[in-house]
C-alpha cells in the first residue's frame, strides 16, 4: 500500500506499452527508410504485439469486478463480429480490433497509478513537440528522418502525391481554398506522419488538460498547452479547433452538467447533422459542412440490410463516414454497444470526472459525424482510454473500494 508522501513506483509495463502504442507509426517509418523497407504486415505485427503484451499484463493481474463493463463490451463485440463474419462469409475484424485497444487500456488505467499516467502523458507530448518544431522548422529535415510519403506507400499502399515531391505523405499536403492559419505550407503530421491522427492527438491532449489540469504542476500545464496552441495553428484542423473551444467553456460548465447528459451527445449530434443537412444540402467537399453532408446521405441511404450487418463488402466505401462504417462493419448494435460504453463508463462522480465524460462524448461522436473512425486508432485511441479507466477507479467512491476477489487467477 502507498504510504502517504511516498513516492509512487513507474509502472514499466503500462508506460511502454503506452508510449510505444503512441510512436510504433514513426518508428517504423526509419526503419522503412533507414534500414529496410517494410510491408504491411510490419503495421499489422506491430500492433498485435502490442496488443498480445498488453492481454499478458492484464491476465498476469486478473480481471476483477471493476472489469466486467469492458469484459462485457468485449465479449458482445466478439459475438457480433463472428455473426457478421457467418453470415457474409468474409473475414473481418476491424471492429472489433478497435474493441480491444479500449477494453485494454481501460483496465490498464484502473492498475496504472499517478506517476505512471502523468509520465505517459509527458512523454508523449513532449515527443510529439519535439518532432513537430523540427517539421515546423525544416521540413526537409523532417522528411529526411522519416519519408512519410514513402512508408505509406510501402505499408498502406497509398502512392506519392503527382503534384508534389516534397515527400510528406499525400493528405498532409493540403490544398488550395482549405482552411488554414497560413503558417506553414502543409498539414503538419508530426511523429504520427499524417495529419488525421495529429488532429486526434490534440484533441486527447485537451481532454487530458480539461480533466487533470489541477493534479499538473505550471510546467507540465504549460507543455500541454504550447503542444495544442501549435497543432491547432499548423494542422489545420477545423473540428479540434471547435473542440478546444468549446472545452474552455465546458471546463467551467461540464462540473453542472448531470452525467446521464453524455448519452444525449451522440444522438445530439446526429440530429444537428440532419438539420445542416437539411438547410445546406448542395455543400459538398472537404469541408465541415461537406463532411457532415457525406455523412448524413450515407445514413439516409441505408438500408434494414446494411444496418444488420449484411452487406459487409460495401464497408470500405464509407471509410469516410464514422457512424456509417460501424454500422456496415459491426451492425446498429455495434455502435449502440460504443455509444453506451463511451457514454456510461467513464465516472461521474468528481468534477474532473463529469469534465472528462462530457468532453470525451463531443470528442468522439462528434468525429464520427465528420470523419473516419480515426478515434479508435492505437496511436490516440490508448491515451483516451488510459486516462478514463485511470479517473474512474482514483476519484471519488470507486478510490475507495478494497479489491474484489479476481474472477482470474493472478499470477
Amino acid at each position: 500500500m502507498q504510504r502517504s508522501g511516498e513516492k509512487q513506483s513507474i509502472n514499466f509495463v503500462i508506460l511502454t506499452i503506452s508510449l510505444l502504442a503512441v510512436c510504433y507509426n514513426c518508428i517504423l517509418a526509419f526503419i522503412n527508410h533507414n534500414i529496410t523497407p517494410l510491408t504491411p504486415s510490419a503495421v499489422v505485427l506491430s500492433e498485435i504485439l502490442l496488443q498480445v503484451a498488453a492481454f499478458t499484463y492484464l491476465l498476469t493481474k486478473g480481471i476483477y469486478e471493476e472489469d466486467i463493463a469492458p469484459l462485457l463490451y468485449l465479449l458482445l463485440t466478439i459475438v457480433l463480429t463472428i455473426f457478421v463474419i457467418a453470415i457474409n462469409k468474409q473475414a473481418y475484424i476491424d471492429h472489433l480490433r478497435n474493441v480491444m485497444i479500449i477494453f485494454a487500456f481501460s483496465i490498464m488505467g484502473r492498475l496504472a497509478n499517478e506517476r505512471t499516467v502523468k509520465l505517459a502523458f509527458k512523454i508523449s507530448c513532449f515527443i510529439v513537440l519535439a518532432v513537430l518544431v523540427l517539421e515546423i522548422v525544416s521540413v526537409k529535415e523532417y522528411v529526411a528522418l522519416f519519408h512519410p510519403a514513402e512508408y505509406f506507400q510501402n505499408t498502406r499502399g497509398v502512392p506519392p502525391a503527382t503534384y508534389s515531391d516534397i515527400g510528406l505523405f499525400r493528405g498532409a499536403l493540403g490544398f488550395e481554398g482549405r482552411f488554414s492559419f497560413g503558417l506553414i505550407d502543409h498539414r503538419s503530421s508530426s511523429i504520427f506522419l499524417e495529419q488525421v491522427s495529429l488532429a486526434n492527438f490534440c484533441g486527447v491532449m485537451v481532454l487530458y488538460l480539461i480533466s487533470f489540469s489541477n493534479r499538473l504542476g505550471l510546467f507540465d500545464r504549460l507543455l500541454f498547452f504550447s503542444t495544442v496552441v501549435l497543432i491547432l495553428l499548423t494542422n489545420d484542423t477545423r473540428t479540434m479547433l471547435i473542440f478546444s473551444l468549446v472545452c474552455v467553456a465546458g471546463y467551467f460548465i461540464y462540473p453542472w452538467l448531470p452525467k446521464t447528459l453524455d448519452l444525449l451527445t451522440m444522438p445530439g449530434i446526429i440530429v444537428v447533422g440532419f438539420v445542416i443537412h437539411a438547410l445546406e444540402p448542395s455543400v459538398t467537399g472537404d469541408n465541415f459542412v461537406g463532411r457532415i453532408n457525406g455523412t448524413v446521405k450515407a445514413f439516409l441511404g441505408m438500408d434494414l440490410q446494411s444496418t444488420i450487418g449484411l452487406q459487409l463488402d460495401q464497408v470500405g466505401i464509407f471509410f469516410d463516414s464514422g457512424y456509417v462504417y460501424i454500422i456496415y462493419g459491426a451492425t446498429i448494435f455495434g455502435l449502440i454497444l460504443f455509444w453506451l460504453y463511451a457514454s456510461l463508463y467513464p465516472g461521474g462522480e468528481t468534477v474532473n470526472q463529469r469534465r472528462l465524460g462530457h468532453a470525451l462524448s463531443l470528442f468522439l461522436f462528434l468525429n464520427l459525424m465528420i470523419g473516419s473512425t480515426a478515434i479508435f486508432s492505437m496511436k490516440t485511441a490508448g491515451l483516451v482510454w488510459l486516462l478514463v479507466g485511470f479517473l474512474k477507479f482514483n476519484e471519488g467512491s470507486l478510490a475507495k473500494r478494497p479489491q474484489e476477489l479476481s474472477l482470474a487467477t493472478s499470477g
